[in-house]
């Protein structure tokens, strides 16, 4: 049994994204940029991805969580509090990390947007061609 920290920090970051997610004992209360989950996240997917590595170490009602998040869009938002819950988690309570780990929350996505070139409209794409 691994000692319980009181308040546990983690960093999140995806895409542009980074959050700042705090963890302490509690009763469920999840709190992003002071305003409640529901009303932060309105698709179900992002809301889903938040609650993630709560539901799967059986933890969402233990805990309260407190995020600071900025950059990006919604799912990227949503993917950086992912990986912030999970490694305040593990500092949290260092049981949980075999159990954080089978499900790569606490693995950082590397996909970012690729840079437009010189020449070419956007990262990829060319000019028309013309015949004549």
């Amino acid at each position: 049994m691994a000692a319980v920290v009181e308040e546990a920090l983690g960093t999140g970051r995806r895409k542009t994204s980074v959050a700042r997610v705090r963890v302490r004992a509690g009763s469920g209360k999840i709190t992003i940029n002071s305003r409640e989950l529901d009303e932060f996240f309105r698709v179900p997917q992002d809301r889903n991805a938040v609650l993630a590595p709560l539901d799967h170490c059986e933890v969402r009602d233990g805990v309260d969580v407190t995020i600071r998040v900025h950059g990006g869009g919604t799912t990227g938002q949503a993917g950086a509090c992912m990986q912030g819950i999970a490694r305040a988690l593990m500092k949290h309570d260092s049981d949980l990390e075999p159990k954080l780990r089978e499900r790569n929350f606490l693995s950082r996505d590397s996909r970012m947007k690729e840079r437009k070139k010189p020449g070419l409209h956007g990262a990829r794409r060319g000019t028309q061609f013309s015949k004549r």
